[in-house]
């Protein structure tokens, strides 16, 4: 006999879901008659409804053949009032009363089950109803009930881990868990317990998806004396969080469809046509040739001109509905849905959803860009409405991720506690690191590189996401996600804004089981870092590596803009558990701006000491720019005005004018690329555009000074490099560099945007090599202490410290 044996009908009236609640939809929206249909249809031998503490559902098909009243029935522990959910088969309606009665405290009602004889079952005993759910009260639940639910709606991972439990138990360990908690266990020999499975379905959508068999049975009595008798078994499909956002939706739409009389529609409008398809089971077949025709016309039809401005979300979703139809015209005629063809529905709506939201997404975007380029306030706030809108309509899928990640913590405790993982107390913490410039020519860029290489030789469980259009090869370690739509930015050229594509990332930060999130950027990658982590529940950490609000103003001009920026820089830093700064100084000014000082950690950073070493001295810049016999100065990163690179040009200028054996070779590139080449015109000034790897390396060891002007960099990567290979180095007395070099001992610092000083450093060092090259050796000798293997150990230990849920999950 097969039998789903938990089933909600429309008398389950109370959402727990506040997205039912926002819309007053009941929990479920199914009629017991179809019910009864579907689980017939879908080959159960019997039928049962189980609704929340009522038994309206159940005795609606009472009088058909092949049923048995039930209920789930919301009970709580007395001590604390964790609640949970205790299902009760084949009982009567006066036992029905009297369940009733008990609820309020678990122990009297399981001793009434047992006492009368009802086979009973602990719902989802990994669930926590009410979030109060920890790893004493499971054990309790151990002791109480004979029967476990394998539930068909809940993550496939803690049903495992319920199956390893109930498979490892001994009469020992009951007897020391009736010890710690003094209950006595339930039955002749507790520690040999049974699963039942059920679909725990609320929308019509999964009846039958799983259930209960037991060979050999024949009536009610005799397939529940199989379950008492251990005869048992559960099988079905596993459920994900796109099972359960379907069901959201089936709920939400069957309920708009009753109350709105929408079924009058489905002939004649697509978008209502597709819905009725793919969320409301009872949906008839197509209606033949003559409404194939007619939606085939529909379909085919171009959309009227949309009005100026940005359109309302639901016309935005009819007239994506119509593009993705177009695209997809088999979506129109789906078979009717039986037992096995309803599987693929959850995939068809989950796709339809991620492409619809995708295109709304870029829509918004545009019309956001278009107004803040407009200074268009008004449609500015218009703009964020209909995203507010967009975020309601996704609100299923951020629900049901949410509700498969919030026992996962409880699921590694029990692990913990019954040794069914032995590494899992001591394995380290997963993390998920979002960026958008891994793949660009700078120092963070670089430093991701490097930390993803490191953590895969040393094994340490570091993934990296990020969002490229570009083709690359992914290596271990690395996952890119094509963005949805790409955003240039006039004001800095090198760099873009990628939209990602939000559902794909959170499926797969979902399904890879991180334990916490590191954000490095604030732009939209770091904003989809943000909302996961909020969903999923992880700690998240990010580092602010990039002075946003300052290069605001540099590539602006404009004091308001770079406040606008410096307010949304702190508020979304201020979001963060932990928030790493690459400097003292970058520590100092996010304090100074209002952000609290426990929050904020100075992070170590590394080179690669080995590859840039004095040793590549080689003749490369005589090879490659026939430069001999001079002093060298070097410049290494983006050229561009935020960089001082203007008044590098004028204190090179200057220099020249007073010392014909010097040079300067800038390598990079950049907006200001070409002014520069304007303003040092005439002067030995090589333009060499971007080098990397050994090239880059050589360049280095190469050259003899090392200038690096700027004030707006939160660390300077290129500082260290240039000292580990064996260059004096100038730079500002502002930002983060000065803190990566000895001033005095392994360069100059000199004042933020004085021409004057810069120069006088330049002709002090270019005027006595000894000296320069006494600071370059001491400058290897400094950086021989950073490697970046030891900065990444540190760093790793920083990450491993950061809490997570699980830690107090016990």
């Amino acid at each position: 006999m097969r039998v789903d044996l938990h089933v909600h009908s429309r008398f389950s009236r109370h959402p727990s879901q506040w997205f039912l609640k926002k819309i007053g939809c009941p929990e479920s929206f199914t009629d017991p008659l179809k019910i009864y249909q579907n689980a017939r249809r879908s080959g159960m031998s019997l039928v049962t409804i189980a609704d929340h503490n009522t038994i309206e559902g159940a005795l609606e098909i009472a009088h058909l053949p092949d049923t048995f009243i039930s209920e789930e029935i919301t009970a709580y522990f007395p001590e604390d009032r964790c609640k949970v959910h205790v299902l009760a088969y084949a009982i009567s309606e006066a036992q029905h009363r009297e369940c009733q009665r008990l609820r309020f405290n678990l122990y009297e009602l399981v001793a009434y089950l047992n006492r009368a004889g009802i086979c009973n079952a602990i719902a989802h005993p990994l669930y926590a109803v009410n979030d109060r759910l920890r790893l004493s009260h499971f054990e309790r639940l151990l002791l109480l009930f004979r029967n476990l639910e394998l539930n068909g709606a809940r993550s496939p991972r803690l049903n495992t881990i319920i199956r390893r439990v109930l498979a490892g138990l001994t009469a020992a360990e009951m007897a020391r868990l009736e010890e710690r908690h003094q209950v006595a266990a339930t039955g002749p020999e507790p520690w040999r317990k049974n699963v039942v499975g059920g679909s725990d379905d609320h929308s019509g959508l999964n009846i039958a998806r799983t259930f209960t068999t037991v060979e050999g049975a024949d009536s009610v009595a005799a397939f529940f004396a199989g379950i008492e008798n251990h005869r048992a078994q559960v099988h079905g499909e596993p459920a994900t969080p796109a099972t359960m956002a379907h069901n959201l939706y089936g709920i939400a739409y069957q309920y708009y469809k009753k109350r709105f009389n929408l079924g009058r529609y489905a002939r004649k409008d697509l978008l209502i046509h597709f819905l009725d398809q793919v969320l409301d089971p009872t949906w008839p077949q197509s209606g033949g040739l003559v409404s194939r025709i007619y939606h085939f016309w529909q379909y085919r039809r171009r959309p009227k001109t949309a009005a100026a401005g940005a359109p309302s979300l639901i016309v935005q979703i009819k007239a994506e509905t119509r593009r993705l139809l177009q695209r997809n015209p088999d979506l129109l005629f789906l078979p009717t849905p039986d037992a096995e063809e309803r599987r693929p529905l959850e995939k068809t709506w989950q796709r339809f959803v991620n492409q619809v939201s995708n295109a709304l997404v870029c829509q918004s975007a545009d019309h956001l860009l278009n107004h803040l380029a407009g200074a268009n306030l008004f449609r500015i706030f218009q703009t964020l409405g209909s995203a507010g809108g967009l975020y309601t309509l996704m609100a299923p899928y951020f629900l049901a991720y949410a509700h498969f990640t919030k026992d996962r913590c409880l699921g590694k405790a029990v692990e913990r506690r019954f040794a069914l993982s032995p590494t899992a107390a001591s394995s380290e913490k997963a993390v998920a690191q979002f960026t958008d410039t891994f793949y660009d020519v700078n120092g963070v860029a670089l430093t991701l590189q490097q930390q993803v290489a490191t953590a895969r030789r040393q094994g340490k469980p570091l993934t990296v996401i990020t969002c490229d259009p570009g083709q690359h090869a992914l290596g271990e370690g690395t996952r890119n996600f094509k963005p949805v739509r790409v955003y240039d930015l006039p004001e800095y050229p090198q760099q873009k804004l990628h939209l990602p594509p939000f559902l794909d990332i959170l499926g797969y930060c979902h399904d890879s089981h991180f334990d916490q999130i590191h954000s490095a950027t604030p732009g939209p990658v770091g904003l989809a870092a943000l909302a996961i982590a909020r969903i999923l529940k992880l700690p998240i950490s990010g580092t602010y590596h990039t002075a946003f609000p300052q290069y605001a103003r540099f590539l602006t001009g404009d004091d308001a803009l770079e406040d606008l920026t410096w307010k949304f820089t702190l508020w979304y830093y201020d979001q963060m558990d932990m928030i790493y700064a690459p400097s003292q100084n970058t520590r100092a000014e996010l304090v100074q701006k209002g952000i609290r000082e426990d929050k904020i950690k100075v992070y170590p950073r590394g080179i690669d000491i080995q590859k840039f070493h004095p040793a590549k001295r080689n003749g490369f810049l005589r090879r490659r720019f026939q430069i001999d016999h001079r002093t060298v100065l070097l410049y290494v990163g983006r050229v561009s005005r935020e960089k001082n690179l203007h008044l590098l040009a004028q204190a090179f200028q200057e220099l020249a004018a007073q010392n014909a054996g010097v040079c300067l070779l800038v390598v990079g590139d950049g907006p200001y690329l070409e002014e520069m080449k304007r303003a040092t015109r005439g002067l030995p000034c090589f333009f060499c555009g971007y080098l990397t790897g050994e090239e880059l390396a050589c360049a280095y060891a190469s050259s003899d000074i090392f200038v690096f002007p700027s004030t707006t960099d939160t660390f300077g990567n290129v500082v260290m490099e240039a000292q580990a290979s064996g260059l004096p180095v100038i730079v500002s007395d502002e930002g983060g560099p000065c803190e990566n070099m000895l001033p005095g001992e392994t360069g100059l610092m000199v004042p933020g945007d004085d021409v004057a000083a810069l120069t006088r450093a330049m002709r002090k060092l270019a005027a006595t090599p000894q000296k320069a090259a006494r600071m370059g050796r001491a400058a290897r000798r400094y950086m021989a202490e950073r490697s970046f293997d030891a900065a990444f150990d540190q760093t790793w230990r920083l990450y491993q410290q950061m809490p997570t849920a699980h830690d107090a999950a016990a």
